[in-house]
């Protein structure tokens, strides 16, 4: 055993450890096989020694077709459903939203699984084993020996070349080995050639897919019952080519065997090395722009992934661990949301059923919001798009909405989306009507704004975007009758207390919307007179208020339970990801929120967790950030236990339970939130510094302006901080107390020492 474990960690040295996903044995559950994408496609490698298991992926294979969700008329019943909230009468309003006012249908569409490829050699035996995903450069590894022979096995899956790429090499023994396809859905699969093809059909009517795999070898090949057999090869290559028959949410007339031949021709006479260089060189394009060091234990550092884990969650001191989740969560970033693919959704674009936990599709009263806090921070803007394309998509849809159930204009979101872009409230009333997805989706297209300073984008994308959601509430609120001010309803506080008149959150990103909208307005000189309905809306708004437990209130009434102790923390939006509630400007708002968030408790999902950790940065409580990090690698799923709560999957997926992704991704902006802030008005360096992390640099961090930064610290303080401005804009930044102006030049550095 000793002399495997040696040996398995000389193939891993010369990896980076904070860089790194390494096991000693393949996996045996989806949640413990490694991630590899493009944006559009992704795998699951479980690098098993008899037979090699690639789940895979294509982010357009859904149930359904294109779909109208509104509920013609529905808006006639607005006024009663306001009604009975205002009388008190919750049960009738759930019973009456349920009756007249929710999606038709009831429920939106479900991300399928695609298939397997499976590569089977029969030979079981294996030495000095080791599987790795190095994230530097994008590429699933498997090493083996038996006997005198070493084998070698890569997966990636390249975004230029829109393939997902399986190289098999050997030295010494010769390999003999079959290919075949398992498709997800009914189809036979035939072999003629170096090819194997399935096709088929989702449902009636609706998606029709097809998958090819093409072999490359210098051994034989022939092809068998829909399969392709090997014999005496040293070096084989499969390029594996999925495609779907969707266009648009409009269009599903696409011929998808034409599409995946088409991809596979496009590569004859290109070799895996040429393939596997132009992954690379794209993937390090994007990956090398930010790196993170948190400071070194060796001997962690040692230890294979899930031994490391358990050994951080039971209190080891391992600061790299810290780095490898804020890196993986911008592999994972880059795999599952590129330019032309869909955005994210709950499993990033890796599903293994037909069935999966909340059809796998787009959730947005949290979960795909903290799916992209990590796009313009950590430097991953182009990673942003799909999203983008998506609300351009999901405004047409939610014009249909907003008209059909609030007789208003502009366009809104619910709390649901998938790839056909439903907009209207589903499941039940008592979660499902929430109307501030789109607005909240909305802070995504100002951010944009806000990092890049693309003028061309503001006005041309997110003002007509923002503007329209705007236009919506504008209609859509409503005067409470015992104060006079204007408040959101029917709505509610994901996912918790049922239908309600005036819910905080809703308050809260609505303010954010109207005030954003009406600054892009005055930046780009427009829309004067509505800019001042907006504003003048805004201030209406019923403001936060702090309750008799200090706390701040979820709702209109003083009514939070300090035992309550529900994953959602949805009133503290106006901390995190907003900003209208901060140390410098609303300090008493500001230790409300921390009672709140105190009195909710460190328990939760895994995304909930996620967020807990932005939260406590925002609070400038590092140790606080830090012990959520450790609470978030709770190992779920590890040796066959499966443990209760929030936590991390073997392969580092975050563990709702099951599987969501968004927690990889709140965490990862979380580790970047506790060392830079820039939401009050100035650059905060080193803002929420826990003690464990004493010693560092990150760079490649984008701030708002226009701003690049890289920083270094030891002993807790600051030694040197550079900020490129590629703007010229003037920049305030905060360090140590020690507020200053700069005024750097376009494309100019500036220097700051400790």
């Amino acid at each position: 055993m000793m002399a495997a474990l040696t040996a398995a960690l000389a193939l891993t040295a010369e990896k980076n450890p904070n860089l790194n996903l390494w096991y000693t044995t393949p996996a045996d559950q989806w949640v413990e096989a490694l991630p590899v994408g493009n944006g559009s496609m992704g795998a699951m490698v479980f690098g098993g020694v008899g037979t090699e298991r690639i789940q895979f992926n294509e982010d357009t294979l859904w149930t359904g077709r294109p779909h109208s969700y509104a509920n013609e008329g529905a808006w006639r019943h607005l006024d009663e459903l306001r009604d009975l909230l205002w009388a008190g009468k919750q049960s009738e309003a759930h019973d009456l939203g349920m009756k007249e006012f929710m999606s038709q249908p009831l429920g939106q569409m479900t991300y399928q699984d695609f298939g397997d490829l499976f590569i089977e050699f029969g030979q079981d035996e294996a030495q000095a084993y080791v599987r790795q995903l190095d994230l530097s450069q994008a590429v699933a590894q498997v090493d083996f020996r038996r006997g005198d022979s070493r084998y070698h096995r890569e997966v990636i899956a390249s975004f230029p070349d829109r393939v997902i790429a399986v190289n098999l090499r050997s030295s010494g023994e010769q390999m003999n080995f079959k290919v075949r396809i398992d498709p997800a859905h009914t189809s036979v699969p035939t072999s003629g050639g170096s090819r194997i093809t399935a096709a088929g059909i989702v449902e009636e009517g609706g998606v029709k897919w097809a998958v090819q795999a093409e072999l490359r070898t210098d051994g034989d090949v022939r092809a068998k019952d829909g399969q392709l057999v090997v014999e005496g090869a040293t070096n084989a290559t499969v390029l594996l080519s999925p495609a779907t028959s969707f266009v648009s949410p409009w269009d599903i007339s696409g011929d998808p065997v034409s599409k995946a031949a088409a991809t596979l021709d496009r590569l004859q006479g290109t070799d895996y090395e040429e393939i596997k260089r132009r992954h690379i060189e794209d993937h390090q394009n994007l990956f090398g722009r930010l790196s993170v060091d948190l400071g070194e234990n060796s001997e962690a550092e040692r230890l294979s992934t899930e031994k490391r884990v358990v050994a951080f969650n039971a209190g080891a001191d391992d600061p790299g661990l810290s780095e490898l989740m804020c890196q993986y969560g911008r592999y994972l970033m880059i795999a599952s949301s590129r330019p032309g693919s869909q955005p994210a959704n709950l499993q990033g674009v890796w599903n293994d059923s037909n069935r999966p936990p909340w059809d796998s599709k787009y959730t947005c009263n949290i979960n795909t919001e903290m799916n992209y806090w990590l796009a313009e921070r950590g430097n991953l803007s182009e990673c942003h798009e799909p999203l983008f394309a998506a609300l351009d998509e999901i405004a047409q849809t939610g014009q249909e909405v907003a008209r059909e159930h609030y007789d208003a204009d502009g366009w809104v979101l619910h709390h649901n989306f998938d790839i056909w872009r439903g907009s209207a409230p589903i499941n039940h009333s008592n979660h499902g009507i929430w109307v501030t997805g789109g607005a909240w989706l909305s802070q995504h297209m100002w951010w944009r704004w806000l990092y890049s300073q693309d003028r061309e984008f503001l006005e041309d994308r997110a003002y007509p975007l923002m503007r329209e959601a705007s236009r919506f509430f504008l209609d859509y609120l409503v005067e409470d009758p015992r104060t006079g001010l204007l408040v959101s309803g029917p709505s509610n506080s994901p996912e918790i207390g049922g239908l309600v008149m005036g819910p905080t959150m809703d308050h809260q990103i609505i303010r954010h919307l109207l005030t954003r909208t009406a600054e892009a307005s005055e930046i780009l000189g427009v829309d004067e007179g509505l800019r001042r309905q907006m504003l003048d809306t805004a201030k209406r708004i019923t403001p936060n208020r702090i309750g008799r437990h200090g706390q701040l209130q979820e709702w209109l009434e003083d009514k939070d339970d300090p035992n309550n102790k529900h994953r959602h923390v949805s009133h503290l939006w106006g901390l995190h990801p907003g900003e209208e509630i901060t140390q410098t400007k609303t300090p008493e708002l500001f230790a409300a929120a921390q009672k709140s968030l105190e009195m909710r408790g460190d328990g939760g999902t895994g995304w909930s967790k996620g967020w807990k950790i932005n939260f406590w940065a925002r609070l400038k409580d590092g140790d606080h950030a830090h012990k959520m990090i450790r609470t978030q690698l709770t190992p779920i799923g590890f040796d066959g236990v499966q443990m209760s709560g929030g936590g991390t999957y073997p392969n580092l997926f975050d563990a709702h339970p099951p599987f969501q992704i968004d927690g990889n991704f709140g965490a990862a902006a979380g580790i970047i939130e506790i060392l830079v802030q820039d939401h009050d008005g100035f650059i905060e360096l080193l803002p929420a510094l826990p003690s464990h992390w004493s010693s560092g640099s990150i760079s490649g961090v984008r701030c708002r302006g226009g701003i690049t930064m890289s920083m270094s610290w030891e002993d807790g303080k600051l030694v040197e901080a550079k900020l490129t401005s590629s703007q010229g804009l003037p920049i305030q930044v905060l360090v140590h107390g020690d507020l200053m102006t700069l005024t750097p030049k376009i494309g100019s550095t500036v220097t700051i020492n400790g």
